[in-house]
């Protein structure tokens, strides 16, 4: 399809993380909510190449267009790449979801740079890097920018010290940026969820790399995939800005900012079990 067919006739949706989980219920819950004659057209982004191909079989028996890209997106030449080939194929992009992500559970002190760089990477700066390498496709659409964050970034989570700075700094890079492009016609969405039930706390890191091996923890309701995503499609097309859970995470947030000494000790009880595995690997360390 070349570009003056995308412009005048196709709604293109980038998705990151698309070959599971919130990602590709993200996707089923846009078409899904879609009307109007124009149709739709994916971009599927994944690290996961065999499942990636999988869903765009899966779209194609739909009877819906999609392109699918295989990138590690916590390597800086794999998503400029990227970038060239989406704004090579689209003249303009009317929705980027930057929804990959990955996190850790362990101890600041036992968590290795590697790790940090690697969260930060996949979690802040493939979305930066994303949005600007697509920001022509996105004028040209008056597009709206799409991140998943999470409540770790407004309030410190035992565990999670490098997850909880990535997503810090994606709010805090997407809010100042959402002003800078707003007389542009490009909106951001910011979205904050709580627990959802997806790969990205089955598979996260350990401290040297490995996959965790204690459970997580979580407080207050764990909503599913499919849950998520109708409330992030519903936000997007009602024009919203954020998106907050409304749970005991919302309320943990506003008890940070007011009584930070009393959250910390909430915190402290509610995620021991980060404090007791730390103390477990610390003695398998030193016998």
């Amino acid at each position: 399809m070349n570009k003056s067919e995308c412009k005048s006739r196709v709604k293109i949706i980038v998705v990151t993380g698309a070959a599971g989980g919130l990602g590709w219920a993200l996707v089923q819950a846009f078409i899904k909510s879609h009307t109007g004659n124009a149709p739709l057209r994916f971009a599927l982004i994944d690290v996961n190449g065999e499942a990636l191909a999988a869903r765009g079989r899966e779209l194609e028996r739909q009877g819906i267009d999609a392109d699918v890209f295989e990138a590690d997106l916590s390597c800086e030449v794999s998503i400029a790449n990227v970038c060239e080939r989406l704004c090579d194929l689209y003249s303009h992009v009317d929705l980027l979801v930057n929804n990959a992500g990955i996190t850790h559970r362990s101890l600041a002190c036992q968590t290795s740079n590697a790790v940090i760089r690697r969260v930060m990477a996949v979690d802040y700066h493939a979305p930066v890097e994303l949005a600007q390498g697509l920001l022509a496709p996105l004028r040209s659409a008056a597009g709206c920018v799409i991140n998943i964050s999470s409540m770790a970034g407004w309030m410190p989570v035992l565990g999670r010290a490098g997850y909880c700075a990535a997503k810090s700094a994606l709010h805090q890079y997407f809010e100042t940026f959402r002003e800078e492009v707003r007389e542009e016609g490009i909106r951001v969405l910011m979205v904050y969820p709580s627990f959802v039930a997806t790969n990205i706390d089955a598979n996260a890191l350990s401290g040297d790399g490995g996959r965790a091996q204690h459970a997580q923890s979580t407080i207050g309701v764990v909503r599913s995939a499919d849950w998520m995503a109708e409330k992030i499609v519903a936000a997007q097309a009602s024009g919203k800005e954020r998106l907050f859970p409304r749970d005991k995470s919302l309320l943990g947030a506003y008890l940070y900012k007011l009584a930070p000494g009393l959250f910390l000790r909430q915190m402290v009880k509610n995620f021991r079990v980060e404090l007791e595995a730390g103390r477990k690997l610390a003695q398998q360390a030193n016998p």
